[in-house]
């Protein structure tokens, strides 16, 4: 386990409690840093959260801003959550911050803490811009003790993590909308008309202005390359670094909030095609896997999508793909035991792809039992003892292209297995 988890659940409650009293108080005893970050963009939602902050980082990096990010979770090491001015947070500086925190003494859970850290570490770190990603929900996410974002960004809201935000999706994008504050601008992704009416009524209640996909700007692909369009320009965009038609939309999003900073067309461009984003269909061209699939003229890819949203646009990239590049296909599939497998193979059914279902350090699903799910979805499904024997079984087979897909925890020991894929 990397040591800075280690040290964290080892001192703090385990258990996800959403709230904000803790946080606060927490905050309050560190001089409330959260108020001294420079400005923020708060980014909530079930899917693409992550890619949007990396676009949008790359786009301002590209601007020449100092820009701090909070992601979560970490594929490999825990740094990896806290960027400061661009490079990764180190051991040291890290260290030296859960020693402060620790000398609080209050009961903060580890997410808490690691939140708290985040915004010491960037308050005292001269920056232009902190990009802000919500761990779950957005109401009473730690995160939201941020009280004046300049820009608050919904991405899709779908259904995930229902034992904390329920199984309505109304209720669900209620959660997500709690990040819109008081005069700072909303800008929210194309959603469902029940998600968007909810995020609608929660906007008029704290008088929070927006600014939606679909109706006052759009995103598409066109000619190889990515348009966008507002009430106001058109721009023709590089195609996205990041892979996969859904990138487009998420690309789009970052390019709303890159010209509400007024950031310049060449920065957009520069970032659009600069950004990366591990395990988000990534193609693996090195480390022990890569080079099993590469000795069988196979593409290996890495994508930790882990519910059924992300598993339609997973579909949609393999669909993609398959009319441009013909090849049998297999999926290496792990997934933590509390998702909606069914739900993530029903938006796989059609894909003709072989399945391999695989365990992983932690909460995992039995494979056996997620293979059987996967056959009742109409797939050709047997479970393996690991990635390395489903990759073997899967070539033997003969893919031409596999990916490994279905839990970001997964993705982190895949990426974890060589120094040369560690995210940096």
């Amino acid at each position: 386990m990397d040591p800075i988890q280690e040290r964290l659940r080892a001192r703090h409650p385990q258990r996800i409690d959403l709230s904000l009293d803790r946080m606060r108080v927490l905050c309050a005893a560190l001089g409330d840093p959260q108020h001294r970050l420079p400005p923020v963009i708060h980014v909530a939602g079930t899917n693409g959260k992550g890619s949007t902050v990396a676009f949008l980082r790359a786009i301002a990096e590209a601007a020449g801003l100092r820009v701090h990010a909070y992601t979560s979770p970490h594929l490999v090491r825990f740094n990896e959550r806290i960027r400061l001015a661009g490079e990764l947070i180190t051991d040291d500086q890290l260290n030296a911050i859960l020693d402060r925190i620790e000398t609080v003494g209050t009961e903060a859970t580890v997410f808490e803490s690691t939140t708290a850290a985040a915004f010491l570490a960037m308050s005292e770190t001269p920056a232009d811009l902190a990009i802000i990603e919500v761990g779950l929900g957005g109401v009473l996410d730690a995160t939201n003790v941020i009280e004046r974002p300049l820009l608050s960004v919904i991405t899709p809201v779908d259904l995930d993590h229902a034992e904390f935000l329920g199984t309505s999706l109304r209720g669900v994008a209620v959660e997500k909308a709690g990040i819109l504050k008081p005069g700072a601008r909303g800008l929210i992704a194309r959603q469902s008309v029940e998600a968007m009416d909810a995020i609608d009524v929660a906007a008029l209640a704290v008088g929070a202005p927006l600014t939606v996909m679909g109706v006052d700007f759009d995103a598409w692909a066109e000619r190889g390359g990515l348009a966008f369009q507002d009430q106001e320009r058109f721009l023709d965009l590089p195609a996205p670094a990041l892979s996969g038609p859904h990138q487009i939309a998420n690309a789009g999003l970052a390019v709303a909030a890159a010209l509400e900073l007024d950031l310049s067309e060449s920065a957009i461009a520069t970032g659009i095609r600069a950004a990366r984003w591990p395990a988000r269909m990534q193609r693996l061209t090195a480390g022990p896997y890569a080079e099993t699939a590469k000795a069988a003229d196979a593409e290996l890819w890495l994508d930790g999508g882990h519910n059924p949203h992300a598993a339609r646009a997973l579909a949609q990239t393999l669909a993609e793909r398959q009319a441009k590049a013909p090849r049998p296909t297999a999926l290496i599939v792990g997934m933590l035991a509390n998702k909606d497998a069914g739900g993530f193979f029903e938006a796989l059914k059609d894909s003709d792809a072989a399945v391999f279902t695989v365990g992983f350090e932690g909460a995992a699903a039995e494979p056996e039992a997620l293979a059987a799910v996967a056959r009742g979805h109409g797939l050709g499904a047997q479970a393996s003892t690991g990635v390395a024997n489903a990759l073997t079984h899967a070539l033997r087979l003969g893919a031409g292209r596999v990916v490994i897909c279905g839990s970001l925890y997964l993705a982190g020991e895949v990426l974890g297995a060589s120094r040369e894929t560690w995210p940096d």
